[in-house]
């Protein structure tokens, strides 16, 4: 494959992230001065810490493990816990808006931070007692600890209910056994929120920390998705927990559906943020990019392309904002969430695959951004409930039938 004089120039263009985010419809103006200023703030993070070493660490698959401090140290991690464990007590729009901007740089990135907010220290706060939450979430806040979420079964994706690992109880522990799979976080965890079924098939949470004999953390390798973030397994066998790590407040799925709640409405936002730095980054190659003697951006169909794009974005823009003010109030459903981020996660891929094709042969590389976001989000349209998955979520809302039982 040639490269062109012209080719060549857009790239020494682009070496830098000029990354400008689109506000057609001005939701600025309904942001608050808080949201405005953490948005700003992570957005410089991003193109400080993370634009520049991300394509590096996605072609090598390796995680980077030193942003992990670096999270902690900006108060991306547990940004609505309260600020007497360690977070940042902000409300949900605040959130969202930090989701946004990380998953813009890469959305392995955004899953760490998604993860240990809403899949680790959520649940401590919201299920754990007072001794846990002061033991575990000032740690998880700053980085210097790393947690993972354990659910999902190699047999039991979609129907979790249907899981196998369970625990018994042996007088002064409890005694853990099974395993789970495509799990964010594990293989470098320090402790892991884990459900498991007691003996009368009760779905419970269980504190399980790294060094409990019996405990291992595989690392799946081979990904073509989410290459920067690294994905394991938790196996558990014969693992001694001690009965002071069960979540007290936790009893049945109702726990981890709304870990999962928390953590959907998160990725509604980060997938806008992939959207917006595919569109970004096709325009400005769409105005640099000489062909027939003039801008590839004054032809109708790159401006069809891009119209379509701006669109899009402005409707999950939108969809997220009034999201997070039905969050905030308390309001928010679980129909809801599914809706956002099954939504927006489409969307988001539908935008990098168009944004592939204004690039030409050069979107294929890693040059550019385009690529990576599109190889991640055929992980994200998956995980934490499939788009399928969230359709039905949404029948049964309308019609009152559950299709999936």
């Amino acid at each position: 494959m040639q490269t062109t004089a012209s080719e060549s120039q857009v790239h020494i263009r682009h070496s830098q992230d000029n990354f400008e985010a689109p506000d057609f419809y001005q939701i600025d103006d309904l942001l608050g001065n808080e949201h405005k200023l953490i948005r700003d703030a992570v957005r410089t993070f991003v193109k400080k810490e993370i634009s520049p070493i991300i394509e590096e660490y996605a072609q090598r698959a390796e995680f980077p493990k030193h942003m992990v401090r670096k999270f902690g140290e900006i108060g991306a991690f547990g940004p609505t816990i309260p600020t007497e464990y360690g977070g940042g007590g902000l409300d949900q729009i605040a959130y969202g808006l930090i989701m946004q901007e990380i998953e813009r740089g890469d959305s392995g990135m955004r899953s760490t931070v998604s993860v240990q907010s809403s899949l680790v220290m959520y649940p401590i706060y919201a299920f754990g007692s007072e001794e846990q939450r002061r033991k575990y979430l000032p740690g998880l806040a700053s980085g210097e600890l790393l947690g993972c979420f354990g659910l999902t079964e190699a047999d039991y994706g979609s129907n979790p209910s249907g899981m196998k690992t369970h625990f018994t109880d042996e007088g002064d522990h409890y005694l853990l056994n099974g395993s789970k799979m495509w799990i964010s976080n594990s293989p470098y965890a320090d402790l892991a929120v884990v459900w498991a079924k007691n003996e009368n098939g009760r779905v419970k949470g269980l504190v399980v920390e790294r060094g409990m004999e019996g405990f291992s953390t595989p690392e799946i390798h081979n990904k073509w998705s989410l290459r920067a973030s690294v994905t394991g397994e938790l196996v558990f066998d014969n693992v001694r927990v001690p009965k002071a790590n069960l979540l007290p407040g936790a009893d049945g799925l109702r726990g981890p559906m709304q870990c999962l709640d928390s953590a959907r409405y998160g990725i509604a936002w980060g997938a806008v943020g992939a959207a917006m730095d595919c569109y970004d980054s096709a325009r400005r190659y769409a105005l640099e990019r000489i062909q027939f003697d003039r801008p590839i951006a004054g032809f109708q169909l790159v401006q069809k392309k891009l119209a379509e794009m701006l669109t899009e974005i402005t409707k999950a823009q939108l969809l997220c904002w009034r999201l997070g003010v039905l969050k905030n109030e308390g309001k928010a459903t679980t129909a809801q969430i599914s809706l956002a981020k099954r939504n927006n996660v489409e969307m988001a891929l539908n935008i990098a695959r168009e944004a592939r094709q204004i690039h030409g042969g050069m979107g294929i590389t890693g040059e550019y951004p385009i690529m990576r976001h599109m190889m991640n989000l055929e992980s994200v349209v998956t995980y934490e409930g499939t788009h399928d998955i969230h359709l039905l979520i949404l029948g049964n809302e309308i019609t009152g039938i559950p299709a999936f039982k």
